[in-house]
């Protein structure tokens, strides 16, 4: 590494992403399941996109927060993953520093975003099972597109001050980012200037937008739980619960990982650094990846439409 990376860089014209620190050697491995992981996500949203476009049935709420999401994971994965393949496979680690900056800002709108998306598709669940004669009423056109127009405004608004807060820092010490994408905080503590600005700015997004939506979501699972629990029969129960329990999964993968990079980023001084950046590719592949497969797979609608496309193909 040259000594132009310690030395003085008050306006770094380039960052170095260090990939997964400590497991450097362990590189190319390591991008074997992130790649794998990353296939699946394309192919999968993909499909759901092509299939809710192709078929005219599935022209409804549910399915219209569900292209939304897979649009919403197409843009979240492949604005980090060919990247990190990129220095995983050919140690290519340099990013520009407008680049890291437009990365940064796509990482934290659209995971914003994701997390808006599956509010809108808890309230779906929830006007589905806990008022379902009046779904078609509550959940027209017209309001899904005020909820997708709402989540996206608030996304891109609150996510803007995070390149301009980066940017404003001097940047003294080392050029090296500590992880393998531009991640807002792990960029900021290289700057030689006190930047609880950033810090406080970070937590209070986390808090007012990713942790109110996992409360209303609680909320929403409550109230869908209640629902079920007072269904007739017991068929009726685990038919629901079933769904609403892949849907539950799918939700944790997001929030959990999101809860604990963000935290022990600023707070979990002793967990290594090695761990909180795997978890940090890990929430922004995971739920990319599992969303086709939950929600599209094990959605009826969408599996039959799935199996007759390919029983067309193979016949």
């Amino acid at each position: 590494m040259s000594d132009s990376n310690t030395t003085d860089i008050t306006n770094p014209s380039t960052f170095i992403l260090q990939g997964i620190p400590g497991l450097e050697v362990a590189h190319v491995w390591i991008s074997i399941p992130f790649c794998t992981m990353y296939i699946i996500a394309i192919l999968g949203n993909f499909i759901i996109l092509f299939i809710v476009k192709t078929e005219q049935s599935l022209h409804g709420p549910m399915y219209y927060f569900l292209c939304m999401l897979a649009v919403t994971d197409l843009v979240l994965s492949t604005a980090t993953v060919p990247k990190m393949l990129s220095i995983f496979w050919f140690n290519s680690r340099e990013i520009d520093f407008s680049a890291c900056l437009t990365q940064m800002y796509f990482i934290h709108c659209f995971s914003a975003m994701e997390s808006g998306i599956l509010v809108a598709l808890a309230l779906d669940r929830y006007v589905a099972i806990c008022h379902p004669l009046r779904h078609s009423t509550i959940l027209t056109n017209s309001v899904v597109a005020k909820i997708g127009l709402a989540v996206v405004l608030r996304c891109a608004i609150s996510a803007l001050p995070y390149p301009f807060l980066v940017r404003r820092w001097p940047y003294c010490r080392t050029n090296i980012i500590p992880h393998s994408f531009c991640e807002h905080i792990a960029v900021v503590n290289l700057a030689c200037a006190d930047i609880r600005l950033s810090s406080y700015y970070g937590l209070f997004v986390l808090f007012s937008v990713i942790g109110l939506d996992a409360l209303f979501i609680t909320v929403s699972y409550i109230q869908i739980l209640r629902a079920i629990f007072s269904l007739p029969t017991k068929d009726d129960r685990l038919k629901t619960f079933g769904t609403c329990g892949s849907h539950l999964c799918c939700i944790l993968s997001f929030y959990l990982p999101e809860f604990f990079s963000s935290l022990t980023h600023r707070f979990g001084h002793k967990v290594s650094l090695h761990v909180l950046v795997l978890i940090a590719n890990v929430y922004l592949l995971v739920p990319p990846m599992l969303h086709p497969i939950v929600y599209g797979v094990r959605t009826k609608q969408i599996r039959g439409r799935l199996l007759k496309l390919f029983i067309h193909k193979g016949t």
